[in-house]
């Protein structure tokens, strides 16, 4: 019977660290949200690693080529 009491807090004290760590985490990732929030970008900006991402891709499928202009459609 030891045995088993032992194996069962021994659990519940891992599932509990468990959610101390993820709560510690989730505290840090919403401070560092608040402290450095996304920078308002234009509308229609399209971020420069997207456009360097496409333009790889483009160019893998279609060696030569070159990439003019990027347009997102809605």
């Amino acid at each position: 019977m030891t045995s088993t009491h032992n194996l069962l807090v021994i659990c519940s004290a891992a599932l509990l660290a468990v959610f101390v760590v993820l709560a510690f985490l989730a505290a840090v990732m919403q401070a560092l949200i608040r402290l450095y929030p996304q920078l308002d970008a234009r509308a229609d900006a399209i971020e420069p690693t997207l456009a360097a991402a496409i333009t790889e891709g483009v160019l893998a499928a279609y060696p030569g080529t070159k990439v003019t202009g990027i347009e997102e459609l809605r």
